[in-house]
């Protein structure tokens, strides 16, 4: 894949990025390197890699997956502006 000028104008123009016309060319090439780059990526081979979600191996601290109602409705209420019964209460946004 590569990126010609019209290319980087419109790319330009899709990111609301002013470019002068003497700054295409070296865009161009920029962006064309990079594609590049990517495409070297692609060569490196993977399958046997597992995904990482830290550089550091380490197990992820769980605690235990329970439901609960908090147990505390009137403190929760507390902050509100206006609240009844224990649920807030708020403006009617729809007529």
């Amino acid at each position: 894949m590569s990126v010609d000028r019209a290319t980087v104008k419109r790319i330009a123009k899709l990111a609301r990025i002013k470019v002068e016309e003497a700054d295409v060319p070296r865009l161009e090439g920029e962006l064309n390197a990079i594609l590049h780059w990517i495409e070297q990526l692609n060569e490196v081979d993977v399958s046997q890699v597992e995904p990482l979600t830290s550089v550091v191996a380490m197990k992820m601290k769980m605690r235990k997956d329970e439901v609960t109602d908090g147990n505390y409705p009137k403190e929760v209420v507390l902050n509100a502006p206006v609240s009844e019964d224990e649920f807030y209460m708020v403006p009617k946004v729809v007529e």
